[in-house]
């Protein structure tokens, strides 16, 4: 019967977590140290994906400037470390540069529960600012687009200019531990990715949550017909700017993890290029599909490293073009056109067979007697 389909459907997306947790935990029994540290990396990126698939995907708000949310909460999570770092003195970058005292707002970082709060809460602030101002305004579309990257242009000038406080084009780097655990030593690296395989699993549980709850309806129907859904009775604004705080604060719990496994971050990490990239992840894994930004993001940056080491002065051009061939010939994504074809697939399976009229003695009238 078609309507098992969503039964069905159900069925198929907790099949499919659990072979990706599995796949997640066993991954340290097969991969190198580095390997493991690469895709720490990616799943850390994952996280991100995920959340732009909630306003991309469902919402259909395409943000290019995700990379300020993602920078913001690596930033974050790199100034409590290098504070560790400095052992209560001033950072060496700052006395590089001729500051003489800690900002005061570099004071909080000292604790690490606040670190782990500002990292979630100033990308929400900042999305929560952007998106209530354009939202409000019924600013949409590729005036949105170009707005977020305004903010990225805004943002990267402001980190690289400030050199005393952010440590310049340089980033914030030279750190090695974290509630006093070595970050370089292989039971922490081992730990740090155990970690972030349980938040990339509770990530993906809070966006299927959403995608499939009341209000993930709600924002497929702001997509696709807005002005329907404010003539109703419901405030496209407030959704919106919800879905868009949401998606900014697992892109800061994103950088948090990153900065984590990967030591550095700077200006260049959170620019116009990375933030072109966040959204390729999710257009080739397939939007409105939350698996799709999963699998995409690993596999996009997976590639990306495997062609740079492979060819490193060709590299660019072939991710270029899988990244053509996806658009112009798999739109809906890697998991979006498998979806298609296993939903086809199974209505023709379960299509009800022609009824056949039977003829002969047995279709002739009962005469009377």
């Amino acid at each position: 019967m078609l309507t098992s389909l969503p039964l069905r459907n159900n069925k198929m997306k907790i099949i499919a977590s659990v072979i990706l947790l599995a796949l997640m935990l066993l991954a340290p029994l097969v991969l190198s140290e580095f390997r493991l540290s690469l895709l720490g990396k990616f799943l850390a990126y994952a996280i991100l994906a995920m959340g732009l698939d909630l306003i991309w995907g469902y919402t259909g708000i395409l943000s290019l400037g995700h990379g300020v949310y993602f920078g913001l909460g690596a930033y974050a999570m790199a100034m409590h470390l290098k504070l560790t770092a400095s052992g209560g003195e001033l950072p060496d970058f700052m006395s590089w540069s001729g500051v003489e005292t800690l900002p005061w707002f570099w004071q909080p970082f000292h604790s690490p529960v606040a670190t782990l709060l500002l990292a979630l809460l100033i990308p929400v602030a900042v999305a929560f600012l952007l998106g209530y101002l354009t939202f409000r305004n019924r600013i949409k579309g590729t005036f949105f687009s170009i707005l977020s990257q305004a903010l990225v242009i805004i943002t990267v000038t402001l980190f690289v200019g400030q050199q005393g406080f952010t440590g310049g084009t340089n980033g914030l780097t030279n750190f090695d531990t974290f509630l006093g655990w070595k970050l370089g030593e292989p039971s922490t690296k081992l730990g740090l990715y155990y970690a972030t395989v349980a938040i990339v699993g509770l990530t993906l549980l809070l966006c299927l949550w959403l995608a499939s709850s009341r209000l993930g309806k709600i924002l497929v129907a702001v997509r696709d017909a807005e002005n329907r859904v404010r003539f109703i009775g419901y405030n496209p604004v407030a959704y919106k700017v919800f879905i868009y705080c949401v998606s900014a604060a697992l892109a800061g719990l994103a950088g948090v993890m990153f900065v984590l496994q990967e030591g550095i971050i700077s200006p260049a990490q959170m620019g116009i290029v990375p933030s072109i990239e966040m959204v390729l992840w999710v257009a080739i894994g397939g939007r409105a599909t939350i698996f799709g930004a999963l699998i995409g993001a690993v596999i996009t940056n997976a590639a990306k490293t495997t062609f740079s080491e492979a060819y490193p002065d060709w590299w660019p051009i072939i991710l270029g073009a899988m990244f053509i061939v996806a658009v112009l010939f798999l739109p809906k994504g890697l998991v979006g056109t498998f979806q298609d074809f296993a939903g086809r697939w199974t209505r023709r399976s379960e299509a009800p067979e022609p009824q056949v009229p039977v003829t002969g003695a047995a279709t002739k009238p009962i005469q009377g007697g």
